[in-house]
Formats: structure tokens, C-alpha cells, sequence
């Protein structure tokens, strides 16, 4: 823990105080409850399964499209914390599938789903195809398993939002702002609350977690060193998860406030810390060529090929921001945590038609990108997308 936070400029945790605060309160609801976490294998689906599973729940189920992934968190799990009384169970099932569905029919009873399973990659609005396939993951599933969670008593479900969603200049943080809304339209029925967070460190297929990997296949590091961002641990994403869904009240929105712990720091100056960490001095080269021909015999000497550029590829945001000025917040109810209140507002005529287009595309399987940005445009009107005609898998 201590290691990702110096990479990311920090000395301090950011959930600590709340956490402490609210500690014997967490282990008395959670060791009296069961819990379903959706997604459950990725960086935060993963974080967010340990701080249940550390305080005893009576029934913990994990879902995740990803057999390999559960594999890891079980045995990640079994190394760090051993067993609990009750019940844990892991099942690689797809979300969108009919063996979901089946599973959920078995069972079904939580008195807590929590739903992590998301596209978050920018670059996943290259192509129309993966493009519809977030649509899908983000919103179309996030309302079906809320409305399986409608039908089966649960007490309370939880869903990641992204800092992203809060002037959506890309189609991701554009898709998980309309998945609000239809999460504002269920909460009518059932408790809800979501969380709003940084970029998670060295999350997996992260640019950090891609250093990584660079460093073991002796490749360039390359980052952008124009983009700010605002960073949290892996164990800080699963406690603002963890948090927002047993406390926070009916449409909440949790996110981390800023602070003199939480502050903007460039990929290239991780990169940097990342590599002096690893006892390599960064070597700046002026292409990609340079780069890759270097990353053949420069290790050898102590120093590490990088390419530090300027960002030009869709759907960047210059800056990062967990609310708009529009929203209510209340800043005084934790120490380290921001909430965002919610009326359930939405407009039902615009989600039906939403609902109705895109399945109307694939139901007859065909689409352009620009039919689902001209849904978008629908639903956000002052949705701030710009098409650069860059996208991140063009560049190395």
C-alpha cells in the first residue's frame, strides 16, 4: 500500500479517518448480511470483495466474466485472510447471459448487490461494435441486474459511476452519466447509491499496471505529460465502494473530496517516480523508433527508454472533476468522503427512447458510431464530445 501511494505523490491514506470512525458499525452490518458483488474480479471488484470478505459477511457471492481473474482473487483471498464462517462462492458468469439470469432465479436473495462491471476504457469508443458493447455493460445491464435486485427484496444496491460522468467529454463517462439516470429511475423502487472516483493505480489494462508489463517485456515507457489526473489505491476504491453502499442514503453519490492527500499528478511524473523506484534513470527519447531501438540496450546501463508527449486522441479531459455545479453536496457528513445529493430526476420519455433505438440496432445488428453519438447527444445535450480521429490504440 505504502509503495503505489509514494508512486502516486501521497504519504497519507485518504478513507482512514472514516473508516476508523465508522468501523465497528461496518463489522456489525456487514458479518450480519449477504452480499453479491457484480464484476467482482477486476482491480476495484476485487478490492471491494476483501474489505467484505475481511469482515465476515454471512454469504458472499463474486460474479465475473473473467475465469482467470476469480482464480487470482480466490487465491489472493485464501493467502491474505484465510476463511470465514459463512458462505463464499465464486461464479465466471457473463452478466448479459441466460446463466446469469438462471443463477440469480436459484437464488437471488442479498440483502446488498454491488455492481462493478463496467467498460472504463476511453479507447473502447474506437470502433462502433466495442462501443455497443459498453452501452450494453454499462447501462442495459446495470438496469436489468437492478430490477433483478427490485424483484428479490434486496435491501440496498450499489453501482461505480466515474468521475468521468461529470461533464462527460467521452462516451464513457457519457454512458455511465446515463446510467445515473436509469439508476435515478429504479431508485424509486429500491435503495441506491453510487460512488464517483480518480483513476485507481496500477488498476489492470491501466496505463500504471502498463508499466508494468513494459518493464518485464523490456519495452519503452510512454505517457502523456500534458494530463492531470487524481489517483486512489486499490484499497482505497473498494473502501469508498464499501462505504457508499452501506451508508449512503437513497441516489447518493460518495466520491473522495480533495484534500492535501489527494492532489493532480501527471502520468509522466509516476512514470518517473515509477522508474527511480525500480532503480532505472528515465531516458527521454524523441520518437517511437528511438524508443524501441533503445529499450534493446539501455537497461543494461541503469537507465529506462521513455516518451513523454502531449495527449491529442478522442475523449480526453483536460481536467478531472466528481461533481458539476449543478448538484447538491454534503461536505460535512465524513471527514474524507463527499456525497452528492440526489432528487430523482430524469426524464422518462427520453430513457424509453433511448432504451428502444439502441435495441432496435441490435436487434437488426447493424449501427454506426454515429447513430449511438447521436443518441448520446440525446440524452446529454451538452454532452462535450470531440472527435479528433486519434484514438490511444494508434500510438504505442
Amino acid at each position: 500500500m505504502n509503495k503505489i501511494l509514494k508512486l502516486i505523490g501521497r504519504e497519507k491514506e485518504l478513507f482512514g479517518d472514516d473508516i476508523k470512525t465508522k468501523s465497528e458499525e461496518l463489522e456489525q452490518i456487514v458479518s450480519s448480511s449477504s452480499f453479491l458483488v457484480i464484476g467482482g474480479a477486476g482491480s476495484i471488484g476485487q478490492a471491494v470483495t476483501k474489505e467484505i470478505f475481511k469482515r465476515n459477511p454471512k454469504k458472499l457471492h463474486v460474479v465475473d466474466i473473467s475465469e482467470n481473474n476469480m482464480v487470482e482473487l480466490v487465491r489472493d483471498i485464501r493467502s491474505s485472510f484465510g476463511y470465514i464462517d459463512g458462505e463464499f462462492a465464486t461464479f465466471a458468469l457473463d452478466i448479459g447471459s441466460h446463466e446469469y439470469d438462471a443463477f440469480i432465479k436459484a437464488d437471488g436473495k442479498y440483502n446488498y448487490v454491488l455492481n462493478l462491471s463496467a467498460l472504463k476504457h476511453v479507447r473502447s469508443e474506437k470502433d462502433p461494435f466495442t462501443l455497443m458493447r459498453m452501452i450494453e455493460t454499462n447501462i442495459f445491464n446495470t438496469d436489468k441486474t437492478l430490477e433483478q435486485s427490485i424483484q428479490n427484496g434486496t435491501k440496498k444496491y450499489f453501482c461505480v459511476s466515474t468521475d468521468k460522468a461529470a461533464n462527460p467529454a467521452n462516451m464513457m463517462g457519457a454512458s455511465k452519466r446515463i446510467m445515473e439516470m436509469f439508476v435515478m429511475r429504479k431508485s424509486k423502487q429500491i435503495d441506491v447509491s453510487m460512488a464517483r472516483f480518480a483513476n485507481v493505480a496500477f488498476s489492470d489494462g491501466s496505463l500504471l499496471h502498463g508499466f508494468n508489463q513494459r518493464i518485464e517485456k523490456n519495452q519503452p515507457i510512454v505517457a502523456p505529460n500534458d494530463i492531470k489526473r487524481y489517483f486512489v489505491t486499490p484499497q482505497e476504491s473498494g473502501e469508498l465502494c464499501l462505504m457508499s453502499c452501506i451508508f449512503g442514503e437513497n441516489r447518493d453519490i460518495f466520491f473522495p473530496k480533495l484534500s492535501e492527500n489527494l492532489h493532480l499528478i501527471t502520468f509522466a511524473d509516476i512514470a518517473v517516480k515509477y522508474l527511480t523506484e525500480k532503480g532505472f534513470e528515465p531516458y527521454l527519447c524523441k520518437d517511437e523508433d528511438e524508443a524501441r531501438e533503445l529499450a534493446k540496450t539501455l537497461p543494461a546501463d541503469g537507465k529506462w527508454p521513455c516518451l513523454f508527449t502531449a495527449s491529442d486522441t478522442t475523449g480526453e479531459k483536460d481536467f478531472e472533476e466528481f461533481f458539476t455545479d449543478k448538484e447538491v453536496l454534503d461536505m460535512a457528513r465524513f471527514e474524507n468522503l463527499g456525497v452528492i445529493k440526489n432528487e430523482a430526476i430524469y426524464d422518462e420519455e427520453r430513457l424509453n427512447s433511448f432504451e428502444k433505438t439502441i435495441k432496435g440496432y441490435i436487434q437488426n445488428l447493424s449501427w454506426t458510431k454515429e447513430d449511438i453519438v447521436k443518441e448520446f447527444f440525446t440524452m446529454i445535450p451538452d454532452f462535450g464530445h470531440k472527435e479528433t480521429g486519434k484514438y490511444l490504440d494508434g500510438k504505442m
